[in-house]
């Protein structure tokens, strides 16, 4: 198992930057696939970005494309997102989540592994 811990999240002003974390910790970082989902009140998870377990191959959602970044550091078993341009439609909960895989994964059910989430509110 991984146990995942977010951090990094905070209130910002449309147009801002922000940058999250994820620490993990437990069975050997590099084996898992990683991604970012949000969720806002009212509204389903959604996939945000994700990045493969040691090959940087990225996904991201169309709504954050060329303004998010993913990326992973496995000698410090932590997981990134780096967010500029930021709108009040990014305020969420954002959470990361893992899954022993090769691939690269985009829905919320295919990772068994998650953490607690940490809020980003962008003020308009």
């Amino acid at each position: 198992q991984v146990q995942l811990v977010e951090s990094g999240g905070g209130l910002v002003q449309a147009g801002g930057s922000l940058r999250l974390s994820c620490a993990a910790s437990g069975r050997t970082f590099s084996s898992y696939a990683m991604g970012w989902f949000r969720q806002a009140p009212g509204k389903e998870r959604e996939f945000v970005s994700g990045i493969a377990r040691r090959l940087p191959i990225t996904q991201y959602a169309d709504s954050v494309k060329g303004r998010f970044t993913i990326s992973r550091d496995n000698a410090k078993n932590t997981l990134y997102l780096q967010m500029t341009s930021l709108k009040p439609e990014d305020t969420a909960v954002y959470f990361c989540a893992a899954v022993s895989g090769a691939g690269n994964y985009s829905v919320p059910a295919e990772y068994p592994f998650w953490g607690q989430g940490t809020q980003v509110t962008v003020s308009s």
